[in-house]
């Protein structure tokens, strides 16, 4: 099967912040990504879960966008202006896609 070349980028961050981030993705010309929530982790200031927590205030997403590679620079330009003053990580992989024209 033919597959195209992309990028996966992941971008974990505070959940309150997932609408400002996806505002910079769009205005950035990102048309998908895809939110997931993140039950928990560790990081540099320990582990921590969202168990018992009652808003989304301590809480954390996962932005995944799949883009062509010659988008990514825009996006991450965008995505960082958000992440930078924010609790938030960011990731780029290689993948491959079928079906290019969707990205």
């Amino acid at each position: 099967m033919l597959t195209h070349k992309a990028k996966r980028v992941e971008i974990t961050i505070e959940a309150v912040m997932e609408g400002r981030l996806t505002a910079a993705l769009t205005k950035a010309g990102v048309t998908g990504w895809t939110v997931l929530p993140v039950l928990g982790g560790s990081g540099r200031s320990g582990a921590w879960s969202r168990e018992g927590q009652v808003s989304r205030a301590g809480g954390m997403v996962q932005v995944v966008c799949l883009i062509r590679p010659e988008r990514l620079d825009g996006l991450l330009t965008a995505a960082f202006a958000v992440v930078e003053r924010h609790i938030g990580v960011v990731s780029v992989t290689d993948c491959d896609v079928l079906r290019a024209e969707r990205f």
